[in-house]
């Protein structure tokens, strides 16, 4: 049993604490960064560039999310570890401008230092000796410093070399939790059922960090038309993007927050349900809320002229990506794919196709792409897909044999 653990009942439920609010506060930073980072090398290298990042970023938000799930935030050590997190993460989101340039080892260091700390304290000072959480803690432990030997060498190399050493050791950090962090060397292996979930504060922390990424598109929007001259292209372009905002919200919160919560409170497995529908199911809501910020910039800035190809790729993938974000999870549940979305997808393509032929304004592109997004929320809301029924998801059915085995 861990020393600091919240509580023992996971089906109590319990509010998130006003220290992990403060402690996201640096990621609504490391956010903008991103976004930045990409607008600023709107190239398929500055794309990859920012893909890593995304993933360096998410993967270290949602691994302390993982511990504040278990651990109470009250206590005096807990606050002062995550307090250490907050500095860490704060000095990585400074590198990031710079993380393949001349910053690229503080990038690192402060990514292995927020990992490799948050995983030792958790193994020698959270957990007793011999019990199950230090043996899990152990595994994950031993997972991140093999990585970091790739993250340290990495931003001590340049160019494309860098690239390539990252890429493995997010291969490394990424592929842990898909085989449950096995370590051949040690004796008793982890387990699924090796977490304790608290089901609603877990969906609750990532509402609120798909909050967090929504709220860099209505900064930006706002930033970039704040310095503009309010003429009717550009009061149209940000009343489109906003409304474009909007749908975003709209369609997370009143549909796929909702299904994930109950996928996950109803799970016989809720480790796996956790790492399927959160670790992992976010990452392309979180892209393509990011991509949309990027999008909405660029129009913006430029609502009456012509979208070159980079800026056009990036403005139309952001709501396709958003939209195409729940398929695999619905393809999970039902063997299909959810066809309101698909089709709103589809379309936000041919909008991108007829703009790359036509040389269609920025102003018209956003104007369709919020058409579209608003038509998907009407048709969702107007003609709803079944109600959910626990009873009848594959997922959970899943989740249950995996216990029993």
């Amino acid at each position: 049993m861990s020393r600091f653990q919240l509580r023992k009942n996971t089906d109590e439920e319990y509010r998130v604490s006003t220290l992990e609010l403060f402690y996201d506060l640096v990621f609504v930073f490391a956010v903008t960064q991103v976004t930045h980072l990409l607008l600023e090398h709107l190239t398929w290298l500055g794309a990859l560039q920012s893909l890593i990042v995304v993933l360096v970023v998410w993967w270290a938000w949602q691994f302390t999310t993982w511990a504040t799930n278990e651990l109470d935030p009250d206590a005096i050590p807990i606050r002062l570890m995550l307090i250490a997190i907050m500095l860490g993460s704060l000095l990585m989101s400074v590198a990031i401008p710079e993380a393949f340039g001349d910053k690229g080892l503080l990038f690192a260091a402060a990514y292995v230092a927020i990992q490799v700390g948050r995983q030792s304290f958790m193994t020698f000072v959270t957990a007793e000796a011999g019990s199950n959480e230090r043996n899990r803690a152990l595994h994950i432990l031993i997972w991140f410093l093999f990585a970091a030997v790739f993250w340290i060498v990495g931003g001590l190399a340049e160019g494309d070399t860098r690239i390539v050493l990252w890429l493995v050791a997010l291969a490394i950090d990424y592929g842990g939790p898909l085989v449950t962090y096995k370590v051949p060397f040690l004796q008793r292996q982890v387990t699924m059922d090796a977490w304790n979930i608290g089901g609603g504060h877990f969906a609750e922390r990532f509402q609120l960090f798909t909050i967090i990424a929504l709220g860099e598109t209505v900064v930006l929007t706002g930033a970039t038309t704040a310095g503009l001259e309010l003429d009717f292209p550009t009061v149209a372009t940000f009343v489109a993007a906003f409304l474009s905002t909007v749908c975003l919200w709209w369609l997370y919160f009143n549909f796929v927050s909702d299904v994930f919560e109950r996928l996950l409170v109803n799970a016989e497995n809720r480790t796996k349900m956790a790492r399927d529908l959160y670790t992992f199911g976010h990452i392309p809501i979180i892209a393509g809320i990011i991509l949309c910020a990027v999008g909405d910039e660029l129009m913006i800035a430029h609502p009456g002229h012509y979208l070159e190809t980079p800026a056009l790729i990036a403005v139309i993938s952001g709501p396709v990506l958003y939209l195409m974000s729940f398929a695999p999870i619905r393809w999970r549940m039902s063997g299909g794919l959810p066809a309101k979305r698909t089709a709103g997808a589809a379309a936000c393509v041919a909008v991108g196709l007829v703009a790359a032929g036509t040389h269609m304004p920025a102003l018209t592109v956003g104007v369709l792409l919020a058409a579209i997004l608003i038509s998907v929320v009407t048709w969702e809301t107007l003609a709803p897909s079944r109600p959910y029924e626990p009873e009848d998801d594959p997922l959970l059915r899943s989740g249950a044999e995996a216990t029993s085995q």
